[in-house]
């Protein structure tokens, strides 16, 4: 098998088990909460201190992989989320669980930036959009059948269950790449930069709290307040701290670079509205409609499904009209159908809220796939695992302002109705709000250059081709 294929397919081990574990327990949260005896709500710092996790540690996994080596640093990350997944399933207090969530993250902050490191380092330049592709193919299987496996795991078993799916599917991935991977590391290592990496722990950390608790009376406001200006202070804290050191945890240099800057703003822009979708649309359908969790997972699903098929199809249609056209249009389209899940009602059929969701799924997926691939189309191999440590990081943050944005929305528009048991029509704003946000970054892509990340999308401009066939013709070599 090509290096292109096999190398994705090893990390998307790592990829499924956490897109799988994510999608199970948003679907099966309140029956975990009956039987810690907690109310559901409480759950969310379960979630919580997954993020938070990631925010913490995902800084320092491209330095961990230079300086100890990519293998070794993926192997001993599996191994972790493995032992946070044992623990998670053997918890008894919310405590206990939120604890053995937070080690799940250390693990999944190491394991799936440093996979993606080992693609990019091995791979060319003209291979990147299909190793890309290959990666999330076989993960997005994980959001596919996580819903409904875990509302059936949820409804006929015990929901302790979900979490022992990890340990097979770890394994695999540790044997296989302990077999097909190099231990990629760089000769001269810089010194990890110890006062950016508190500080930018600290940041995230407390903002991501903050805007996790704000407005969802888990901690008192002014706690979730303090915690979101405590975190944006260390980070200005940190840019400044940025610009005086020569190897900062988090080289926010790299932003001078204009497909990078813009895949990863503009990503991030496109990203929060899409991150409320996990949220918002399980909570639709069970609390709005009232329907079981299994039939809710049976109905999710589709986004994932849509999002599989598009990915064998990304590489031909950003070779055709190039990164530029397609993420305008992508941002366009795919938000105005995250935007109509908002006007499903209990009557809606089925059929077609999972013809939504499945087309929605696939320009949103496209979308993904040529916001990463641009991202890193500039960036030379020395500073890929920079790069990745600082796109990881802006993904977190923005998948978290999307569940918090999503969230006060749809308090507001249940208080605006009257402030009762959350209904059908509480949720139409908030799928509206999300969208626009997402369709925002149209605004950051349409400042790409024609030719942008042309490399790597194999799209070459009208001008530049009908100089190219002038020059064959000509029998003349280009400058």
């Amino acid at each position: 098998m090509q290096r292109a294929k096999l190398l994705p397919l090893i990390v998307a081990c790592a990829l499924f088990m956490e897109n799988t574990d994510s999608t199970v327990i948003a679907t099966s949260l309140p029956m975990i909460a009956k039987s810690l005896g907690e109310d559901p709500i409480a759950l969310k710092l379960a979630l919580t201190s997954y993020l938070v996790s990631l925010a913490v540690f995902i800084p320092i996994s491209g330095w961990m992989a230079d300086k100890f080596g990519a293998r070794s640093v993926f192997r001993a990350a599996l191994c972790i989320f493995m032992l946070g997944s044992v623990l998670c399933a053997v918890s008894n207090s919310l405590a206990a669980f939120v604890g053995a969530r937070f080690i799940q993250g250390m693990g999944g902050a190491m394991m799936v930036p440093v996979g993606r490191l080992v693609i990019l380092r091995s791979v060319s330049k003209a291979e990147m959009v299909s190793a890309l592709a290959y990666l999330t193919v076989p993960a997005l299987v994980g959001p596919v059948v996580g819903p409904p496996l875990g509302g059936f795991i949820t409804t006929y078993f015990d929901w302790r269950w979900i979490f022992f799916i990890n340990i097979p599917i770890g394994l695999i991935g540790i044997v296989l790449s302990s077999i097909f991977f190099e231990d990629i590391r760089e000769e001269d290592v810089a010194p990890l930069d110890v006062r950016g990496f508190v500080l930018s722990a600290f940041g995230f950390a407390a903002l991501m709290l903050g805007l996790a608790t704000g407005g969802r009376h888990m901690v008192p406001e002014y706690i979730s307040y303090g915690c979101v200006l405590g975190g944006a202070a260390a980070l200005v804290a940190y840019w400044f701290h940025a610009r005086r050191v020569p190897y900062p945890v988090l080289d926010l240099a790299l932003f001078r670079i204009p497909t990078f800057r813009i895949g990863v703003v503009g990503g991030s822009i496109f990203r929060t509205g899409i991150g409320a979708i996990p949220f918002l649309l399980p909570l639709m359908l069970q609390l709005g409609f009232g329907l079981d969790p299994l039939q809710s997972g049976l109905i999710t699903f589709a986004s994932a499904a849509g999002a599989m098929i598009m990915k064998t199809l990304a590489r031909t249609i950003l070779a055709q009209y190039g990164f530029r056209r397609v993420l305008i249009f992508n941002a366009l389209v795919g938000s105005a159908f995250l935007a109509a899940s908002g006007l499903f009602t209990p009557t809606t059929p089925h059929a077609i809220m999972l013809s939504v969701l499945l087309i929605g799924g696939c320009f949103r997926s496209l979308q993904f796939t040529g916001i990463n691939a641009l991202s890193y189309s500039d960036v030379s191999n020395r500073e890929m695992s920079s790069a990745t440590s600082l796109s990881s990081v802006a993904q977190q943050l923005s998948l978290s302002m999307g569940v918090t944005i999503g969230a006060f929305a749809l308090e507001a528009a249940n208080a605006f109705n009257g402030g009762k048991a959350l209904a059908a029509g509480d949720f139409w704003p908030a799928f509206v709000i999300v969208g626009l946000i997402s369709a925002s970054s149209a605004l950051w892509m349409a400042q790409l250059a024609p030719d942008a990340g042309a490399e790597v999308s194999g799209h070459a401009p009208v001008s530049k081709r009908k100089l190219t066939a002038e020059a064959i013709a000509e029998q003349k070599p280009l400058d």
